[in-house]
């Protein structure tokens, strides 16, 4: 019986890799945004906050990439999942840092295995998942 294993995770040269990219096609839609990127765990890999991004965005970016990671899929197809069944919406809103909505994605190998995640904020749930998948096109592992 194994009594470890071996996990990848996002290297730092490909999560600003992808700051890069996001800050790009934020700046494409004329607007300033807070993008965060965690690894596989949580933890805060990289971050930016464009100059002119409201102070909110900060944590709601962390809190949307953590929540990608959490779930294995996107905030936005939580949400799906959850609107139509009342306990669980009540009940979700109380995970601290939980964040259904659109503007994090997780980020995973070609493979599938999940490295990380991405969490944008500062427009509306579409833009930010917009800016999000714009900026994973960069991620090649």
């Amino acid at each position: 019986m194994a009594g470890t294993f071996t996990k990848k995770s996002i290297t730092q040269e490909a999560a600003r890799a992808i700051i890069v990219a996001a800050e790009a096609k934020a700046k494409q839609k004329g607007m300033a945004m807070a993008i965060a990127i965690v690894d596989a765990e949580g933890a805060l890999k990289a971050f930016s906050r464009m100059d002119g991004c409201g102070l909110l965005s900060v944590q709601v970016s962390q809190d949307k990439a953590w929540t990608s990671i959490s779930i294995g899929g996107s905030g936005l197809d939580f949400w799906n999942m959850i609107k139509g069944d009342d306990m669980l919406k009540t009940y979700v809103p109380q995970i601290p840092r939980m964040a259904a909505v659109g503007g994090g994605l997780p980020i995973r190998t070609k493979a599938g295995e999940l490295v990380g995640g991405i969490g944008v904020s500062g427009g509306s749930a579409d833009d930010d998942n917009e800016v999000a998948k714009a900026a994973l096109t960069v991620f090649a592992e």
